[in-house]
């Protein structure tokens, strides 16, 4: 018997990962290339495209908690709400953000940075990243 027990593996593994990493890079492409098309300024694209990572102070609360907090600001919900509405309501900035938000969601994807287990942040539904990867 072994003296402990491993974490099983969680996340998708195989082409089906590949297909959501790719995915992940289509969102990031689509997402700037209609940015540049709003003609937004970029200088507003680069201070803000990794402000959803300040969601990692979750983590200093808990794996759990971390997990949540994470997770609800990784997520496409709610940007594409904010998308939708900014663009009903013809608010430039409000489709500014969102697309910068989404932007992000889809360059963390196609690293393989997935929505998180409470497990802890290493473990996500794109696989096992950093030392939970060992």
């Amino acid at each position: 018997m072994p003296d402990k027990m491993e974490t099983p593996a969680i996340g998708v593994t195989g082409g089906p990962r590949l297909l959501l990493r790719v995915e992940g890079l289509a969102l990031l492409i689509a997402m700037v290339a209609l940015y540049a098309w709003q003609g937004t300024s970029w200088w507003l694209f680069a201070v803000l495209f990794f402000t959803p990572d300040l969601s990692f102070a979750g983590y200093l609360l808990g794996s759990r908690p971390g997990a949540i907090v994470y997770n609800t600001v990784h997520t496409t919900v709610v940007p594409g709400a904010v998308l939708g509405i900014g663009v009903a309501l013809g608010q430039p900035l409000a489709v500014a953000l969102a697309l910068i938000w989404l932007a992000h969601i889809g360059f963390d994807r196609a690293l393989g940075y997935g929505l998180k287990y409470p497990d802890g942040f290493g473990f996500t539904h794109l696989g096992r990243i950093g030392r939970a990867a060992s």
